[in-house]
Order: structure tokens, then sequence, then C-alpha cells
């Protein structure tokens, strides 16, 4: 059920004024620091952001995916580490639960997950597993009331503080997806263990790292679905999160905007501000239209998602379109800023490299190709 008008129009209001007056001001630190503070993590929970996708029956706020999608365009006005830190939660590390968990997983882990007492993560990508991710390497043997998980897991996001993986590993001897089963797996069972974090172009504060497992005892208990239903519970995982990050590109690109908009009419040359001059202004038209197309597709998919359509073809061209998109306007943004744009200090080439990962992250942009000319070609145009 969604919530009534008044109810999400207050949530936005909250999360934009938070965005501005105390998220905004810590951005350099957080670059600085590569962390998030603990004091803004709290309040994050307390707003009960962790909890946005999960039903209102298991504690969380039970955002229909429109919801969501405008909470994800307020939050990308800021530094995407921000929204990272609880992306998982509401993402690709709870919705394997809530689609595919049986009642007993839902009741033991959604409430904790939902108030950010459990930090989830969602291991599918392995050293010799990317955009192929149906060659998952990663072994489960079952061996009694148990499966024996043996691999590793890379670039996994949020692994340096989870307390829960939905991992993805191979069951049986089918090939590709088909012989790949999903996996709860608390961080506390023995041969777990966690890599350093990986040092990164951009996104500071937001951490990534491999997830080792060692012969892990997994109770059979935890396996989300049935064996060789992993695959297609990781997809369908994916088409929700990819309308995430496409709403987020849709808010770095929106006050990319703001701040070029701002910047140009302050700034002068040829004895007038940069904004009179037409060469700045297709610059900053070529960036709107395009945003402004980007939210008119994000807004559009996530309805026709929440009305029960298959909105696969739409999220892959959602994500792709939007992760490209707030690319372009990041390098207008360098450009509009000229010089200052190249300088930490303004913070547009944080920005620019940090919008670079958007584009790789949940299915490259390759793959959204693959994707959108697959369902296009099914669908016979």
């Amino acid at each position: 059920m969604a919530l009534d008008p008044d109810t999400v129009a207050a949530l936005i209001d909250t999360v934009r004024r938070y965005v501005a007056e105390r998220l905004r001001p810590l951005e350099a630190q957080v670059e600085a620091d590569d962390a998030v503070p603990d004091a803004v993590v709290a309040e994050m929970r307390d707003m009960g952001l962790f909890g946005l996708s999960i039903a209102e029956d298991y504690g969380g706020l039970g955002l229909t995916m429109a919801e969501e999608a405008r909470v994800a365009i307020e939050m990308g006005r800021t530094t995407p580490a921000f929204r990272s830190t609880f992306g998982t939660n509401v993402g690709i590390g709870s919705q394997g639960l809530v689609l595919a968990g049986t009642p007993e997983q839902k009741a033991e882990w959604l409430p904790r997950i939902a108030t950010g007492e459990i930090v989830t993560s969602f291991a599918l990508t392995e050293p010799g597993v990317g955009s192929d991710s149906g060659a998952v390497a990663t072994r489960a043997v079952r061996d009694g009331d148990v499966y024996r998980l043996s691999g590793t897991k890379r670039y996994i996001t949020n692994a340096d503080r989870a307390d829960l993986f939905t991992v993805m590993a191979r069951t049986g001897d089918a090939p590709g997806g088909r012989g790949v089963s999903a996996f709860l797996v608390p961080r506390t069972l023995p041969g777990v263990s966690v890599g350093e974090p990986e040092k990164k172009m951009g996104q500071k504060g937001a951490k990534v790292a491999d997830l080792h497992l060692d012969d892990v005892a997994v109770p059979v208990a935890n396996r989300l679905g049935a064996e060789g239903e992993g695959f297609k519970i990781a997809m369908r995982v994916l088409d929700r999160g990819r309308l995430h990050i496409a709403a987020v590109c849709v808010g770095v690109a929106e006050r990319l905007i703001a701040d070029c908009v701002a910047y140009a009419s302050e700034r002068r040359q040829f004895g007038k501000a940069i904004a009179e001059h037409q060469l700045i202004q297709a610059m900053i038209a070529d960036s709107k239209t395009e945003a402004l197309a980007a939210r008119a597709l994000v807004l559009e998919t996530a309805a026709s998602k929440d009305a029960g359509t298959d909105v696969v073809l739409e999220s892959a061209a959602a994500k792709y379109y939007a992760s490209e998109m707030v690319g372009r306007v990041a390098d207008r943004a360098v450009q509009i800023y000229g010089g200052a744009g190249y300088i930490a200090d303004y913070g547009i080439e944080r920005l620019y490299r940090d919008v670079r990962l958007f584009r790789i992250y949940e299915g490259t942009s390759q793959i959204q190709q693959l994707i959108i000319a697959r369902e296009t070609l099914k669908r016979g145009g």
C-alpha cells in the first residue's frame, strides 16, 4: 500500500532539508576521512532510511517504487556515500529476502534490516565473474542440514561493515545461471572473512571489499528459494536496484545543474556573467533537457513497476540512460566551472569522479544495452 500523499510529501521534504542542511556541509569531511560519520549513520537510522523498501509489517516504511525513487533523487543531491550507507539495506541486500524469503526468514532478519541494526550486502561478483554473472564459481555443497560454501566475492559494497550477506553460489552442474542458488550468510559464521576496503577513484566513504568463504557451513534453512533459483532472484533484485540507481543519477544531475547555474550567474568574463554567453547556455540547456528526460523515464517506469507491469526493459533503459546522462552533465559542469572545476575546493571534480561508477555497477552500460535490445526484439519493437 502506498502512503498517503501528505505523508510522502513530508518525508520528501524532510530528506531534502536533511541533505541540504546536514549532509552537504559534511561532503569535504567524508572525502578526506573516507568515512561517513557515525552520528550521521545513527540519524539516518532514526529517520527510517534503512527500511524504505521493507514492509511496515516488518518495521519498514513500505514505500512503493515510485516513492522510493523520489527519495533516491533527493539523496542524489549530495555525496553518493551517504545514500550508499543505507542503500544495500533498501535494495540489493534486502530485496532477495523480500522477494523470495520464507515467513521465518523474513521474521528473523527484516525487522533488524529495516532499523539498520543489521547492515546487508549482496555478494555476486567474483574475481572472474562480473558482467557474466551466470558464471559464478563459488561452490555450495550440500552436507546434511548445511551447505558448505567456498569461494571469493569481489568489490562487495558495504562488506566492511555488513552483518548479513546474500551470497550467490553454485549448487549444481547445470551451466550458467541454472546452477546458482542464493544463501543468507551471517558474518559471524566460522570461515567468513572480509578483506581490506579497496582504494577507489571516487565515492569515498562508500566501501567495497572482498568477501572470503572458507568451507562455511550455512544452514539449509538459510537458502533463499529453491536450489537453482539464485540467478533468477538476483536478476529480479537488480531490476529494482537499477531503477534506484537511475533515480540517484537524476538527483546528482539536478544538483550539478543548480551548482552550474549559481556559479555561471556570478562568474564574470568579457565584462558580463558567463551565464549570459550562449555557449555556456547551450551546455546548461543540454544538461537540463537530459536530466528532465531521465527523471520522466525513472518515475514512469517506477509507476509501471508498482502497477505490476514487466519493466525489465524499462529498468535497464532508465539505468543506462540516467547513468550515461549524469556523466555528461558532470563533464559539462567541469567545463562551465573552468579551472575551478578541476580544483577540489569547489566539489565539482569530486562529483565528476563519483558519478563514473554509476555506469558500471548494477550492470554495466553495455549489459543494459544487451538487455534493452533483447527485450525489444522479444516484444517485436
